[in-house]
């Protein structure tokens, strides 16, 4: 249930099933950052929890299994996550980007930013629909 806006790409959490995904337990990565509205573009503080490719974001930080998140973003669908204090003159900000859109977040710390990059870069890697799995090795077991 992906809906395309004209800043987002982002699953409306009003339709979306997400007992698919338990984001209450166990997410590779949490916190505060903050990123702009869709519609009002202002600056505002949200929890953000990363699980299975997906990026939720609620109010919050007290996330349990009855918790309706405020917005979904598939980072899979995107293709960069890098630094971006210079493209929004804001220090600890990153960006995620497609071939589409490009969406901004300020993170707490210079390391809180490296390690929400590194996090969503795993994801983006571990999720994308351009790898199948026919075309992972694992050499490992060469």
């Amino acid at each position: 249930m992906y809906k395309k806006s004209s800043h987002y790409t982002f699953v409306n959490p009003a339709t979306a099933d997400h007992d698919a995904i338990e984001f209450w337990s166990n997410p590779e990565r949490t916190g505060w950052l903050t990123k702009q509205g869709e519609y009002i573009k202002t600056w505002r503080r949200r929890w953000f929890v990363l699980k299975q490719g997906e990026l939720f974001w609620f109010k919050d930080s007290t996330v349990t299994r009855a918790s309706k998140p405020r917005g979904v973003i598939p980072v899979a669908s995107y293709l960069t996550v890098k630094g971006a204090e210079d493209a929004i003159n804001k220090p600890c900000a990153f960006e995620l980007s497609s071939r589409y859109e490009t969406m901004y977040f300020i993170a707490d710390s210079e390391k809180e930013k490296e390690d929400w990059i590194n996090s969503i870069g795993r994801s983006i890697v571990q999720h994308s629909r351009s790898v199948t799995d026919n075309e992972i090795v694992d050499y490992d077991k060469r």
